[in-house]
């Protein structure tokens, strides 16, 4: 926004500082403070005839009057040594960025930055009263959207045509201030914000965002997720762009992806959990064709569960992800080992139906129930072992070395008999022979080489899958060189 600099007994000159202009120039601030903050913002520009800018930490330039002073003013803000001509005053969560003409007296100055400072906080404030009732309608839109009321969500929110959703599950130490934060940051209307909307709220103790849009968005919600999340330690699991009727799938897929963020991935999306990398190395004829048979007796939803509980690591995680109860959930999983034919705790059947639920079957005709009639053997591979021909490549072997390949034999030994014990310590360290905190150190050490996050199910299913395909005769706990009783020799 531009304005021109006024002319006149209105005008604050330099050297001026009589009671008259004085009280002129606060009706001024105070004339425009009733129409907008950019209107506010760009009176205090032309009162010191210079530029001035509201910055905000996580948003940027929230007003700039010009607008080509905006990236001035934030790195104003953010490096005031860098700037000692600017004037800044905290105004509703925000800096007030003023960058006067040389010619403006210091006093004039400070005058107009403090004047415009306090009706920022004064519109901040009534701001603040009304975003209690905003941000209550927001999470009651939230919970329609899970419970599938597209419909009624839609018609309230005044942005026609949106079809598809973009869904946030954050997590952190402190979610309200995170809340408030975010809302000053997006300022979320129920207009729409370019062709978008994006709700906002507090659902059984995480912060929900939702983005509704046209089938794909522009990144600005993404940006100011990742800016929130570093500045106030939350971890995020980010699902979509999903049609508005998968909004509860989206939900789920948010949550498993969540339990892969850690303070150097703070967003991680669905799509990137679960050897996405191995999966576009595979030879696609016949990964498709054994993922399509061992997937064959399940339905979507049979599918979408075990896909969750594989990703979280386990039932009361999942069930926590789906809105369900633990005992339902186990349940279920119990149908689903039971369609399979496969125990669902055993490490390789998990990495494997993660390869097979990764693979490309959606929309190859492969309906349900087809192959009935047929014998098992034809109609149903099994997912305890991996046909010749998929992961023993080339290129599924590079993989594999390019990930545990570094790691000395001792480590490799511990992290595969770590990882068959359903990574549990204490029975992995019975059958090694070494002390659990020796094996503790050790796993430590498999993590900062690998520069993996073991806690994560994934994580843990695709070193299962490098291990396999790089197998040597020695690595067996049998092998460990010892010397006197429980102590390890380097081999």
């Amino acid at each position: 926004m531009s304005t021109t600099h006024p002319t006149g007994p209105d005008a604050a000159g330099p050297g001026d500082s009589s009671r008259t202009v004085r009280e002129a120039m606060a009706d001024r601030l105070l004339r425009a403070a009733t129409r907008s903050g950019a209107q506010l913002v760009s009176e205090a520009a032309v009162l010191v005839q210079g530029a001035a800018v509201l910055a905000d930490p996580i948003a940027g330039a929230v007003y700039s009057t010009p607008a080509t002073a905006a990236a001035d003013g934030v790195h104003a803000a953010a490096h005031p040594q860098d700037h000692p001509h600017h004037v800044q005053r905290p105004a509703a969560g925000a800096v007030l960025v003023l960058h006067p003409a040389p010619t403006m007296t210091a006093e004039h100055v400070r005058l107009v930055a403090t004047t415009t400072a306090a009706l920022l906080e004064v519109r901040g404030q009534r701001a603040a009263e009304l975003r209690a009732e905003q941000m209550r309608l927001h999470s009651t839109l939230l919970r329609l959207l899970l419970a599938g009321h597209t419909t009624s969500v839609t018609d309230t929110v005044r942005a026609g045509g949106l079809t598809h959703v973009t869904l946030y599950r954050l997590t952190g130490p402190d979610i309200p201030t995170a809340h408030q934060v975010l809302w000053r940051a997006v300022r979320p209307s129920l207009a729409g914000h370019g062709g978008a909307c994006a709700l906002i709220g507090e659902v059984d103790g995480e912060l929900l965002v939702a983005e509704l849009h046209h089938g794909s968005d522009d990144g600005r919600v993404l940006r100011l997720v990742s800016r929130v999340s570093e500045r106030h330690n939350l971890l995020a699991g980010l699902a979509g762009p999903l049609p508005l009727a998968e909004t509860p799938t989206a939900h789920a897929d948010a949550a498993a992806a969540r339990h892969s963020a850690t303070p150097a991935h703070r967003i991680v999306p669905a799509d990137a959990v679960g050897t996405p990398q191995l999966a576009r190395l595979l030879p696609p004829g016949p990964y498709t064709a054994w993922a399509r048979s061992v997937l064959s007796p399940l339905t979507p939803d049979h599918r979408h569960l075990l896909l969750v509980r594989l990703r979280t690591g386990s039932a009361p995680r999942a069930a926590t992800a789906l809105g369900l109860s633990p005992g339902t959930v186990r349940t279920r999983l119990r149908g689903v080992a039971a369609l399979l034919d496969a125990d669902l705790d055993d490490i390789t059947v998990q990495a494997h139906l993660l390869l097979a639920l990764r693979a490309p079957t959606r929309g190859d005709g492969q309906g349900e129930g087809e192959g009935e009639g047929r014998p098992k053997s034809d109609r149903q591979a099994r997912p305890e072992k991996l046909p010749s021909g998929i992961l023993d490549t080339d290129a599924a072997r590079t993989w594999a070395v390019g990930l545990v390949g570094g790691l000395e034999p001792h480590l490799r030994i511990a992290l595969a008999c770590w990882l068959r014990h359903h990574a549990r310590t204490a029975p992995a360290a019975t059958e090694l022979h070494v002390h659990r905190t020796t094996l503790t150190t050790w796993l430590t050490r498999c993590a900062e080489r690998l520069g993996q996050n073991l806690a994560d199910a994934a994580v843990r299913a695709e070193l299962h899958l490098a291990l396999e395909a790089t197998a040597k005769d020695g690595d067996d706990p049998r092998a460990l060189p010892r010397r006197g009783g429980r102590t390890y020799r380097r081999l």
